[in-house]
């Protein structure tokens, strides 16, 4: 039986659990946060109507309402906690839309608020590689001096064919050039991909991961593309009735990612997370945990671990 370094359980793969326990010797919980942002492809800058997956919350379906302040919508969700884990320490999550599209003194605003919080120990900050301008990007390093601080980009993809299908609106070389100034500054970079888009093969999957594998990044997000109603992205699905992966497909992907991947990169996601009432396709997206079984029992029935094929490869060049 393989035992993967990263890990204290049956898992293969360096688990975002597993990392937060080692890092702070405590539980920790991402509180997802609403800020009522916008985002630069929404407003015109880039371009109109976001991605064409996102929903009306711009991917935040499960941070708080924003017509709450933030102080609330956090209380609420540690309230919850606090029944169960009494002693847990909390990141803010800043989720829905781009997290640092706004004047710098509005973004210290909510990101000073939530850290002036109690068992506050970080913020994640989702957003995009074309709205962190040079002043925010000088607030955030001083920022990760004094918090554990992480930015998400959004990639989605390196194929610039699809990225233009699901409307992006910046480039690869954008988003590489983001990665290398946040990393000099010494800022955690997580980042966000998503397997099924549109005509996308198995091949481009992978090498959107063989490619991010290269960069010096600490942790991503994998996202199964899951279609939601009132979206463009439905609008062309009902229109062209593009190919959806099938669950067992997405495993295998997945676990051919996993296996590409260098074993320190934390995996903070491996499957979406999508609100059932708005869900058109594919359905076994709903069964999450069900999901994330087969990727454990898929990765045990080849004795194998996340970056075993990134040390095959790495041996064969020496």
């Amino acid at each position: 039986m393989t035992t993967f370094l990263y890990s204290d359980s049956n898992k293969r793969y360096h688990t975002l659990d597993y990392f937060y326990k080692h890092k702070f010797h405590s539980k920790v919980f991402k509180v997802s946060l609403n800020a009522g942002f916008t985002c630069p492809n929404i407003d015109g800058t880039k371009g109109y109507g976001g991605c064409i997956y996102c929903s009306k919350l711009g991917s935040g379906d499960y941070a708080g309402a924003k017509e709450k302040s933030l102080t609330t919508q956090f209380q609420e969700v540690r309230d919850m906690i606090l029944k169960k884990w009494p002693h847990s320490k909390y990141i803010g999550y800043f989720q829905a839309n781009t997290n640092t599209y706004a004047p710098l003194a509005v973004l210290k605003e909510k990101y000073e608020t939530i850290l002036n919080l109690d068992d506050v120990i970080g913020l994640n900050i989702a957003t995009r590689a074309d709205a962190i301008t040079d002043e925010c990007l000088d607030y955030l390093e001083e920022l990760s001096k004094r918090t554990y601080l992480t930015i998400e980009l959004g990639l989605q993809t390196i194929h610039e064919k699809t990225s233009r299908l699901i409307n992006r609106c910046h480039t690869l070389a954008c988003f590489e050039e983001m990665v290398s100034k946040l990393r000099a500054r010494d800022i955690n970079v997580v980042v966000h991909i998503i397997n099924g888009l549109p005509y996308e093969s198995k091949e481009e999957m992978l090498k959107t991961v063989q490619y991010l594998n290269q960069l010096d990044i600490q942790g991503i997000k994998i996202h199964m593309l899951h279609i939601l109603k009132d979206t463009t992205l439905n609008n062309l699905y009902q229109k062209e009735h593009f190919k959806v992966l099938s669950r067992e497909e997405y495993v295998d992907i997945v676990c051919d990612q996993l296996e590409l991947l260098r074993p320190e990169i934390v995996i903070h996601r491996l499957t979406g997370d999508p609100k059932v009432e708005d869900l058109v396709e594919p359905a076994w997206l709903i069964k999450k945990f069900g999901v994330l079984n087969e990727i454990d029992k898929e990765l045990a029935r080849r004795d194998s671990y996340q970056g075993k094929k990134a040390k095959e490869l790495a041996c064969h060049k020496t």
